[in-house]
């Protein structure tokens, strides 16, 4: 009896440590109507938290509409106005959300992902670090860490999921969760889709962490835009949910995370190197973009 209730207390132990949360990988299509995306997103907002979702997730620059060439002709202030309006409605539905759009300073443009806690307080703003063709974008200049929802978690952009070390030095430092956002190649580009999906889902297993994924669909009209599909991908790297190719959707799942920390890399041949570098991403984690 003794032993079953050691055990007993050892299973609440674990439970009491593990969270849950509610997430949502929001499938969007974007125009370049700024207010028209604005006002999409917040009614999306309001929608989800209603239904008890905690977290948000908009693809890459959701807010602006997603260019590869040309420059954007919204000013700072327009931009910075509708980030406003949408923490604004985070702060009043009680919804965390992660959002792409752009931020211009210093005569700079960066595709960036807006994370915004579930108080209204924006605690990121990240700069995507490896372009894929923006010529109008300048890099970012941190990795991203953070907790949100109570979890240690990391956001990356489209591009950046085919460099391990944005998700392994978070992991490290003890992410448990990471948000993709991404406008992804189109239909035009088919033989690109596979290996998206398998890198997001190698990101997964490799680090142990979860990954909520969304991207933008793909225009049935044409073709053109990107090719949806996005995911939720467990921490053993299974695709729990994922959308189709065409349809605006949004994908909900709550989530059990435990915490803890990626360790055995700092164990083997390159540790000092993997520690080095955690070491350079919490120094530089609250840099400014400029």
């Amino acid at each position: 009896m003794t032993r079953l209730l050691i055990l007993l207390a050892a299973g609440l132990a674990a439970a009491a440590q593990e969270q849950s949360v509610t997430v949502a990988a929001v499938q969007f299509r974007s125009g370049f109507d700024l207010e028209q995306n604005r006002a999409a997103i917040v009614r999306t907002l309001e929608k989800l938290a209603s239904e008890g979702v905690e977290g948000a997730v908009f693809p890459e620059c959701a807010l602006t509409g997603y260019k590869t060439t040309g420059d954007y002709t919204e000013t700072a202030e327009a931009v910075a106005a509708a980030e406003e309006s949408i923490r604004l409605a985070c702060k009043r539905l009680k919804i965390a959300a992660v959002v792409g759009s752009i931020y211009k300073t210093n005569g700079k443009t960066f595709n960036t992902a807006i994370v915004i806690d579930a108080r209204g307080e924006l605690i990121e703003r990240y700069g995507k670090v490896m372009l894929a063709g923006e010529k109008w974008a300048t890099p970012g200049n941190h990795i991203a860490y953070f907790e949100l929802a109570g979890i240690p978690s990391t956001v990356i952009i489209c591009h950046d999921e085919r460099y391990p070390e944005l998700v392994r030095l978070p992991a490290i430092q003890g992410a448990r969760l990471v948000y993709y956002i991404s406008h992804e190649s189109g239909m035009a580009h088919e033989s690109k889709l596979a290996p998206y999906r398998a890198q997001l889902m190698a990101r997964a297993v490799e680090n142990g962490v979860a990954i909520v994924a969304a991207n933008a669909p793909a225009n049935v009209k044409d073709n053109s835009g990107s090719h949806g599909q996005s995911r939720i991908v467990a921490a053993d790297g299974n695709v729990l949910k994922e959308a189709s190719i065409y349809g605006g959707e949004i994908l909900v799942e709550t989530l059990r995370v435990k915490p803890g920390r990626l360790e055995r890399p700092l164990r083997e041949l390159n540790g000092e190197w993997w520690r080095s570098g955690v070491e350079a991403m919490m120094a530089n984690r609250h840099r400014r973009l400029e």
